[in-house]
């Protein structure tokens, strides 16, 4: 097939889930004989090794500039504009209409759309060519308000509420232009599915099972790992649970316990907000299946967010011992004791770790059912085939009908 895939950031590097996601199943795609173009916005340029790591999954990588977050257009339609914050960010750009509008005139089998708050600048264009698409939404944005807004100050919560009315708005609109809109889990598709008449299918988060197939944990380590892009909120309000209410109570019990903090977009200050030598900030980093090996564990201490989390997939398909929140293993078929030790408090939380990090060999049991659990369900290759046949049912139903 001839895909057109629009997507508001680059898939690389992986710095977050929603970068992880896109890379995989274009390069899924790709390994099966699909013929892609990628159309990107970005805040940065394409660098060489973007260009490096896409190019070869692609027929074309076409960039489009993102203007900044702080221009007075983005501001002024933040306030008074029909659509979302969110949308607004990514919303409004005459070049991006443009090459849109120019590659329209080309032949496509499917047009892929990913995230709704993106859609802002195709969807006339789409609607007067009678143009059909499939939207991807990763997260039901209407339903995170309470991470995404709380860094708002009180006196902006009039503008709170009548943002995420805004959502809610855009969001119907979006799913009902769609002629198919996918979910990233079944609970996700099943709230989708009261807002629009459109078809929801799911679409499972995946992994790479054959890159984390040799890593194992190190049970001597003593090192919890937490890992998040912390440009989203939920991240960064996991982390400061973990370190103003779980870590101290498992260091009344375990006094060596380490926690290991990676990822993308760490904030310079937490190093002096918290500046214990037990907690190690790592920020981003490329090698993950290195630091995985030096960890007893994973903790997804996540009180926020939707979807399906990469992060938690990867730690399982690595053979990680999970210590979670039901949010952090949602949209996941896991339960508790037979897959991940589970804890909604700071208290249960804390007793989960210690309670790893004390019994090797439940904390083996638990890995050893995750990583078969992801391998069978989550792999990528499951996911492509998924979203395959959507895309089959699609062109079926373009086809045209014999008389009778």
């Amino acid at each position: 097939m001839r895909i057109l895939w629009i997507v508001p950031y680059l898939p690389w590097p992986t710095t977050s889930g929603g970068k992880t996601r896109q890379y995989h199943l274009l390069r899924t795609l790709s390994e099966r004989g699909h013929r892609i173009t990628l159309l990107a916005q970005s805040k940065t340029p394409a660098d060489d090794a973007a260009h490096a790591a896409l190019e070869p999954l692609l027929e074309r990588l076409i960039v489009v500039p993102r203007r900044p977050l702080k221009h007075p257009l983005t501001l002024l339609a933040g306030v008074f504009a029909p659509w979302p914050l969110l949308t607004t960010v990514n919303g409004l750009s005459a070049p991006l209409q443009a090459q849109f509008a120019q590659l329209l005139t080309e032949h496509w089998d499917v047009i892929q759309v990913e995230h709704s708050y993106s859609l802002q600048p195709f969807m006339r264009t789409l609607q007067q060519r009678r143009r059909t698409f499939v939207l991807t939404e990763h997260n039901l944005e209407s339903s995170l308000g309470g991470a995404t807004y709380d860094r708002f100050p009180k006196w902006a919560e009039p503008f709170v509420k009548y943002d995420q009315w805004r959502c809610r708005q855009w969001e119907r609109k979006a799913f009902d232009a769609a002629a198919h809109v996918i979910a990233v889990t079944e609970a996700d598709a099943q709230a989708m599915r009261q807002l629009s008449s459109s078809p929801v299918s799911v679409v499972v988060n995946g992994v790479d099972s054959r890159a984390f197939a040799e890593v194992n944990a190190d049970a001597q380590s003593q090192r919890l790992l937490f890992v998040g892009n912390y440009e989203y909120a939920p991240n960064l309000d996991a982390v400061q649970w973990l370190l103003e209410e779980i870590f101290p109570r498992v260091w009344r019990q375990c006094p060596n316990a380490r926690l290991a903090v990676a990822g993308y977009g760490l904030p310079e200050h937490w190093r002096n907000r918290w500046p214990d030598e037990r907690i190690e900030w790592l920020g981003f980093v490329p090698d993950l299946c290195a630091l995985q090996r030096r960890c007893a564990g994973f903790v997804a201490a996540l009180r926020h967010g939707g979807g399906s989390k990469l992060k938690v997939l990867e730690a399982m398909a690595a053979g990680l011992p999970l210590v979670s929140t039901a949010q952090g293993v949602s949209g996941l078929a896991v339960q508790p004791q037979a897959h991940y030790l589970a804890g909604e408090s700071a208290e249960a939380l804390a007793d989960a770790i210690v309670h790893l990090l004390d019994e090797p060999s439940l904390a083996r049991q638990l890995a050893d059912a995750a990583r078969v659990y992801a391998r069978q369900y989550h792999d990528w290759a499951v996911a492509g085939n998924e979203l395959e046949h959507i895309y089959r049912t699609l062109l079926t139903s373009k086809e045209p009908q014999p008389c009778a």
